[in-house]
């Protein structure tokens, strides 16, 4: 199994959710609604999730095991990181045509 596209989209309001995402594997099948949240100890990722009867929320979708949880959010997080220096480099231009 292949992640062939990651969307991230930031959320800019205050809170410890960061960002919704959406991956791509194999170019075939998608998965949306993967959190980006801001833990104790750093990012980490949130698989969907729908609140059941008895008011637990409960995966939708997950990772069978440990090994593709972390290679999953480790591409999420890559791209999540690369996609907040895009935004710093467009802010810090934008700044510099300003003068």
């Amino acid at each position: 199994m292949q992640i062939t596209d990651v969307r991230v989209r930031r959320i800019e309001k205050e809170g410890k959710m960061k960002a919704i995402v959406s991956i791509t594997l194999d170019n075939e099948f998608v998965v949306h609604d993967i959190k980006v949240i801001e833990g104790e100890k750093g990012l980490f990722i949130a698989m969907p999730s729908r609140k059941a009867a008895d008011g637990e929320y409960r995966d939708i979708a997950h990772p069978i095991n440990s090994g593709t949880r972390d290679m999953i959010q480790s591409i999420i997080l890559a791209k999540y990181e690369a996609t907040a220096l895009e935004m710093a480099d467009e802010e810090a231009h934008e700044q510099g045509q300003g003068v």
